[in-house]
Parts: C-alpha cells; sequence; structure tokens
C-alpha cells in the first residue's frame, strides 16, 4: 500500500516564532515547541470553529480568530516527548482553492513564496485524489495552479 499523498510529497511548512503551521487539502497542522518537560496538565487548549486559544504554564502561546473555519469536534491536540504540541485542525471547506494564506485573520501569515508553494502541494494533493492510479510524489507543477488549478470534472472519461 502507497502512503498518503502528504507524506510522500513532504509540507510546506510556515514558520513561526512558537514553531509552526502546515496544510493539507483536509487538515491545517500546528506544531509549538514548549519548554522541555512540559506535562499535559501545564497545558490549556481551546479548539473552536473560528477560535483557538493556547497557553502552556499560564503563559499564552497562540490566541485568535483562525484563518477560515473549521470542525470543531474534529480538532486535537497531543503533546509529544514533553516538548511539542501538535494540533490537528479538520478544515470545513476542504478543497484545493481553500489554501489558508495564514493562520490566523491578522497572524502568522505565510510569505509569497511559501503561500505558492502551499498551492501548487494542494494542486497536486488534488491531482492525486482525482487520479489514484498516479504516483504525483516527484511531480512538478507550473501554470495555472492558483485557487486549485483547472477544473476537469465536466471532461467525459
Amino acid at each position: 500500500m502507497s502512503a498518503p499523498f502528504e507524506e510522500r510529497s513532504g509540507v510546506v511548512p510556515c514558520g513561526t516564532p512558537w514553531g509552526r503551521w502546515y496544510q493539507t487539502l483536509e487538515e491545517v497542522f500546528i506544531e509549538v515547541q514548549v519548554p522541555p518537560g512540559t506535562r499535559a496538565k501545564d497545558v490549556r487548549c481551546s479548539l473552536q470553529s473560528r477560535h483557538i486559544a493556547l497557553s502552556v504554564r499560564g503563559r499564552e502561546v497562540l490566541q485568535g480568530k483562525l484563518f477560515d473555519s473549521t470542525i470543531t469536534d474534529e480538532g486535537t491536540w497531543t503533546l509529544e516527548d514533553r516538548k511539542l504540541i501538535r494540533i490537528a485542525l479538520m478544515k470545513s471547506n476542504r478543497d484545493a482553492g481553500n489554501c489558508w494564506t495564514s493562520l490566523l485573520e491578522n497572524e502568522y501569515a505565510a510569505d509569497p513564496w511559501v503561500q505558492d508553494q502551499m498551492q501548487r502541494k494542494l494542486t497536486l494533493e488534488r491531482f492525486q485524489r482525482e487520479n489514484p492510479g498516479f504516483d504525483f510524489s516527484g511531480a512538478e507543477i507550473s501554470g495555472n495552479y492558483s485557487k486549485g488549478g483547472p477544473d476537469f470534472s465536466s471532461l467525459e472519461k
């Protein structure tokens, strides 16, 4: 069995002062570096459809309105090796044209080059889903890929 597309193609991360965030067609992932030895009881994380709040040992790390809506019941966070918090948010709108340009409405925006790479990756991920027999892991994309690339769904098979 082949690995899921995003595992083969890697991620396009957007660095932040506290860690990084990245996305797939369906999810947004947030990785927060925390002091070694952090315990789950030191973490307060609130995940809502359009809002996130994270504090560690009473210090606010991340708080604000998300760039787009998520499915509240699908959001999770984990503490890994007592030094990394990983948050997974399920996007409400899961098409390739929904490439988040920033994590929060007015913060943690991807620079133009990173944004371009994110959009390319989501477009390739969409092509992979539409064509499951093909391996797009080493593919390059150019041309019209903004907003998810061209729509071939109306073509006859």
